[in-house]
């Protein structure tokens, strides 16, 4: 992760923000993700905890960030060393002093001075905060380190009381945006739809899934998004009816639509952009009502988002709209608030309508669930997704065989403002007349 987009001062802020929810005389530790093995001595590109990154800006593996509340609150790192024979093999360290020195912490350690230095805080802290459950070999550590100071409780050694778990208290900070964020999140989108356009650009029948997908991430790169935040799921024909469809290995055939749902990751912020086209460019008469309708119920409910407003009121919503759609349609038969009370419409619209989204694709954060309902109120600053879609598998012998195998999904990132909400994702194209001219325009240059 590259955090040269957010300056120090926004990560300072938010170990301030953490701070002052502390109670005084308190430790709170968090720690950096291990790499991961992806086959014998190679590695994953390595990804770091998105909560220890959140209040560091730091992204070097095996890292534990130390806040401790006292008359002076410390910000305390403890890293890797610099190790030129470590680096020649596997790449540059920042090291203790260098961390200091960039991250604005108040003091730094080696992890070699780990064990001795948790002896002293913990002798000196009358509550822990930790985030409980996230990684079972951190959580032994943590207790480890209390068990040590506890064998010698009689010599007069202190060590923490109270534990508590802050995990919900990163999430609550997390899910509210500044500015700066929203800065980044712009920008990601920006990249995000422009790979988007190039995909509907070089699609044709006869190419592959992979080959698309491939077009997707050169647009990720070529822009700074280094990585997609996700597998990109690039789904022809049938294939768009499996919500988490990644082996993207299957030929493009004329008369299908193509679902992508694919966003890049820019200095740790998350895009997730989903769009469906017609692969030879033409929408045909039951993809372009059924696309319609889509894209109708998530206008409406992208306008309806305001402060105070919810999800479990704009899923209401949607299936309001999709409801009647597929009523008109057909595809749904009987009476209108009979079918509405009974959720009809849900085999067909099978996932929920939007999720947080920051660091991570599906971010953290409480929805406040009430009999499956999220009824949080929006805040300013918090950011989503809306993504209302429609699955109709080859299968499905219930319906005309006009709409089978038709899958599709159109979505959104949106940002609540003060005034409303503002749609990030700016410059993909979206509307069939869009959509169509584009691609229109590709294939003369083909």
């Amino acid at each position: 992760m590259n955090n040269t987009l957010l300056p120090l001062s926004e990560f300072t802020q938010r170990r301030q923000r953490f701070f002052a929810q502390m109670l005084d005389d308190s430790i709170a530790i968090f720690s950096a993700n291990k790499e991961v093995t992806r086959s014998n001595d190679t590695e994953y590109p390595f990804c770091q905890n998105k909560s220890f990154y959140y209040l560091t800006g730091f992204n070097e593996p095996e890292a534990i960030l130390v806040l401790i509340k006292s008359a002076t609150p410390q910000a305390i790192l403890f890293c890797q060393p610099k190790d030129p024979l470590a680096e020649v093999w596997h790449g540059r360290r920042i090291g203790e002093v260098k961390a200091k020195q960039d991250y604005g912490f108040d003091q730094c350690f080696t992890l070699a001075q780990l064990n001795e230095q948790m002896f002293n805080f913990f002798n000196h802290a009358n509550t822990l905060y930790f985030c409980r459950g996230q990684n079972k070999f951190f959580d032994q550590q943590i207790y480890q380190w209390l068990e040590t100071n506890k064998a010698k409780y009689r010599l007069g050694v202190g060590f923490p009381q109270q534990i508590i778990d802050c995990q919900k208290m990163v999430e609550e900070l997390r899910l509210i945006k500044s500015a700066k964020e929203l800065t980044v999140m712009r920008e990601v989108n920006v990249i995000s739809g422009k790979a988007h356009q190039r995909a509907m650009e070089k699609t044709t029948a006869g190419k592959f899934e992979y080959q698309i997908e491939a077009e997707i991430l050169h647009e990720f790169a070529r822009h700074g998004a280094r990585f997609p935040a996700y597998n990109s799921i690039v789904a022809g024909g049938d294939n768009a009816n499996i919500l988490h469809y990644t082996n993207n290995d299957q030929s493009l055939n004329d008369g299908e639509l193509l679902l992508i749902d694919a966003g890049g990751e820019l200095a740790g912020y998350a895009a997730d952009i989903t769009r469906t086209f017609p692969i030879n460019g033409v929408f045909s008469a039951p993809q372009k009502a059924l696309y319609q309708l889509v894209l109708d119920a998530q206008e409406q409910c992208i306008q309806a988002i305001k402060p105070g407003q919810t999800l479990g009121y704009l899923n209401e919503l949607c299936c309001e709209v999709l409801t009647k759609g597929l009523l008109a349609l057909g595809i749904l038969t009987g009476d209108y608030q009979t079918l509405l009370s009974e959720k009809a419409c849900k085999k067909y619209f099978i996932h929920g309508l939007g999720h947080w989204l920051g660091l991570d694709v599906h971010d953290v954060g409480d929805y406040q669930m009430v009999n499956r309902a999220q009824t949080r109120p929006f805040e300013a600053g918090m950011v989503m997704t809306i993504e209302p879609g429609l699955y109709i598998p080859l299968d499905d012998i219930d319906v005309d065989v006009k709409w089978r195998g038709i899958g599709i999904r159109i979505e959104d990132n949106i940002a609540v403002t003060d005034q409303g909400h503002e749609n990030l994702t700016v410059n993909a194209p979206k509307s069939v007349v869009e959509i169509e001219q584009l691609m229109a325009k590709a294939n003369i240059k083909h």
